[in-house]
């Protein structure tokens, strides 16, 4: 069974036990009501399922190794880690 993102699960985390709007009602955090907080998460879920999921396993059967001072990484993770920069998430705070 592959790995799927609980993004539904943050969000009822969100809605019910933290209450976000509360949170989101807060100046520090007016930008960010529960829309784009919602948005967020499901383009993390989707970079996730798509992008991390797959290649999780490559490391598992082909872990990194260090060959003369050089880390090779998993087939994949140069890949995924390069769509994770482009997509701007390496920035996300």
């Amino acid at each position: 069974m592959p790995f799927r993102a609980p993004v539904s699960e943050y969000e009822f985390m969100l809605r019910h036990v933290v209450d976000y709007d509360k949170v989101a009602a807060t100046t520090k955090f007016q930008d960010a009501g529960l829309d784009v907080v919602d948005a967020i998460l499901n383009e993390a879920g989707k970079m996730c399922n798509e992008v991390m999921a797959p290649v999780q396993r490559n490391g598992d059967l082909h872990p990194a190794v260090l060959e003369n001072g050089v880390v090779r990484t998993s087939p994949g993770f140069a890949d995924a880690y390069g769509a994770i920069a482009s997509g701007g998430w390496i920035s996300t705070s």
